[in-house]
């Protein structure tokens, strides 16, 4: 095997916009983040869905899904 070829690994903390952390290891310094696994509206179920142009109805509509 070639030596030096491959980059140092770092123990790092990954961190959330909402200020969650984590204990990674990474070729990086810093770890930033958006969203993670508790801010994330999927995983806290405040999921919203946003229909704008009625394009849930229109397709509702069309394949017949609202009547029985």
């Amino acid at each position: 095997m070639k030596k030096n070829l491959h980059p140092e690994l770092h123990e790092v903390m990954a961190v959330c916009t909402c200020g969650a952390t984590l204990k990674t290891r990474s070729v990086e310094n810093i770890l930033k983040a958006t969203l993670c696994s508790q801010c994330h509206p999927f995983f806290t179920g405040k999921q919203k869905f946003v229909d704008a142009a009625g394009r849930i109805d229109k397709f509702n509509k069309k394949f017949d899904r609202n009547k029985k």
